[in-house]
């Protein structure tokens, strides 16, 4: 598990194809690696990566064909940023939200703009997400922690403050890039407990509005 609070960006460094799948060396700069022990998790742009070697200056991770399939780490080159953070232990201040390190999808970022000293960033989800993303609420967006300001659709807004902009990769971001979303994971969950014993059915849908009356969440 992980908070969302970017401690570090780091570099890659070198990228080695090995039949299909990738071992990844990242540089981790200022991140402190003291406490890391092999087979550690360590999320990059908000994927869950276990260190298989800790060269000194960074760490050794093999990315598997579906972890390149689903997230944006196929997008990356030697010399790209990343976000990096260390797994939460029970002392870490929880000062972000609950994040898994499993990736739900791939958004894109559609427009950037000045507001004053921040940045706000109009992004697009999968179809498929925009049922989890609120007005308000949390999303994960390559790792970071954020609060969606505004949501249309399958858009939505961030806000970025001058902080955030320097302390994560998101000063980089331009219309047209990939960028991996996690949703709120109590979304998640609570829409699958409210399916009740419909969730062990093939094919149970989605909440929808019927079956919110049925249950009682809702009057018809």
């Amino acid at each position: 598990m992980f908070t969302g609070i970017i401690q570090a960006v780091g570099k890659v460094a070198a990228l080695q194809q090995r039949g299909g799948d990738v071992r990844l060396r990242i540089r981790t700069g200022g991140l402190d690696l003291s406490d890391v022990a092999l087979g550690d998790s360590i999320a990059v742009n908000g994927v869950c990566l276990t260190a298989v070697e800790l060269p000194g200056d960074g760490f050794v991770a093999d990315v598997s064909r579906e972890t390149l399939s689903l997230t944006s780490l196929g997008d990356l080159e030697s010399g790209s940023p990343v976000n990096l953070e260390k797994a939460l232990t029970l002392a870490t201040r929880l000062g972000g939200h609950l994040v898994s390190g499993h990736v739900d999808g791939l958004g894109t970022v559609i427009e950037r703009h000045a507001d004053a000293r921040s940045v706000r960033f109009t992004m697009e989800s999968p179809a498929e997400l925009a049922r989890y993303i609120a007005h308000k609420g949390s999303i994960t967006v390559d790792g970071t922690s954020l609060t969606v300001n505004a949501v249309v659709g399958r858009r939505f807004e961030l806000n970025i403050v001058p902080h955030t902009l320097q302390e994560t990769i998101m000063d980089t971001y331009v219309p047209g890039r990939r960028v991996n979303l996690e949703v709120d994971l109590v979304a998640r969950y609570l829409e699958r407990l409210l399916l009740g014993d419909r969730a062990a059915e093939p094919g149970a849908s989605a909440v929808d509005l019927a079956m919110l009356v049925r249950t009682g969440f809702v009057r018809s």
